[in-house]
């Protein structure tokens, strides 16, 4: 029918009224100017109205242009929503574990025995720094980490657990006889916060944290070494004592020893745009409310040592 509004029109009028330049929008929109041109014209015959003032110096939006724009991105927005809504049944949830056993992989092979028919698909990135961005571009559907804690109204986050940390020591190290080391007894200690999966700057600033509480000091910064084989190697090559997580996996030639006296926690999120709609999103949810559940996730030990901003305030945007 001749006033039926084609979706692609309307995204071609938002683009060229967000650059209010025909060429810029073209860039943008990967196709030629005579081609944003002629759409324009054909949007403004559909509707009988003239949408944009164009003269050799300036583009601008009528009256019309200004009411159009914001219903063209609330339909764009709803039919982007609605194909994301119907391909979710068949696609692939990415998902950001960090790391091989830790806390989000466990995580993730829960929502999998949960729900079989939904496929995931495991991605290792440890800094929020790089997964916030792919979460916004829809390049990455879930992440797990430490929650920044000033995130836009496009994400929302669920606090999922508050791991106990631990000490990752050379198994001949007099300390790894011990079944816990109290957190005074980190003083005069040196500590590796850079070995590990977990490794990226929300886990450095947490632990730069404890290590002050407790009276240790720092392993001048090195590059990360991430895995069990270069985590094995650099224990064995520098005698380092590790923080790691409670989830950490088993390194040759070391042992992991918990912090006690008071627990340290460290805070696991879970991330994900406001808008997705997914089945295996559903899945991980309810796997980390079957978590706090039944292993106490979210139960904090009495007198537990927890970072800052977290020990002052914890909030969570459930689903």
């Amino acid at each position: 029918m001749a006033d039926e509004l084609e979706f692609r029109l309307l995204r071609h009028f938002v683009v060229v009224a967000e650059e209010l330049h025909f060429s810029r929008a073209a860039q943008r929109l990967f196709v030629a100017q005579q081609a944003v041109s002629r759409d324009i014209r054909r949007l403004e015959e559909r509707l009988g109205v003239r949408l944009l003032d164009r003269d050799t110096r300036q583009v601008t939006l009528t009256p019309a242009g200004v009411r159009l724009l914001v219903r063209a991105r609330q339909l764009l927005a709803l039919h982007d929503e609605t194909v994301r809504e119907v391909r979710a049944g068949t696609a692939p949830l990415f998902v950001n574990v960090v790391g091989q056993k830790l806390t989000p992989a466990l995580m993730l092979a829960a929502a999998r025995q949960a729900a079989p028919a939904v496929e995931f698909a495991a991605t290792f990135h440890a800094r929020l720094g790089t997964v916030v961005p792919l979460l916004l571009s829809h390049q990455l559907h879930v992440a797990f980490g430490r929650s920044p804690g000033n995130l836009t109204e496009d994400l929302a986050h669920k606090l999922v657990r508050w791991e106990p940390l631990a000490l990752l020591l050379p198994e001949d190290d007099p300390l790894s006889t011990r079944d816990a080391i109290a957190l005074s007894e980190l003083s005069g200690l040196t500590l590796c916060l850079h070995a590990g999966n977990q490794a990226s700057p929300e886990w450095t600033d947490a632990g730069a944290q404890l290590a002050a509480a407790g009276g240790a000091l720092l392993e001048p910064e090195h590059p990360p070494a991430y895995g069990v084989d270069e985590i094995a190697h650099r224990m064995r090559r520098h005698g380092t004592r590790v923080l790691a997580l409670s989830s950490q996996p088993a390194i040759p030639g070391a042992v992991l020893r918990p912090i006690v006296d008071p627990v340290p926690l460290y805070p696991w999120s879970m991330l994900w745009r406001s808008d997705l709609r997914h089945p295996g999103l559903d899945a991980l949810v309810a796997a980390a409310r079957r978590a706090a559940r039944d292993e106490r996730w979210l139960e904090l030990p009495a007198g537990a040592w927890r970072p800052e901003p977290e020990a002052r305030l914890v909030t969570t945007k459930t689903r």
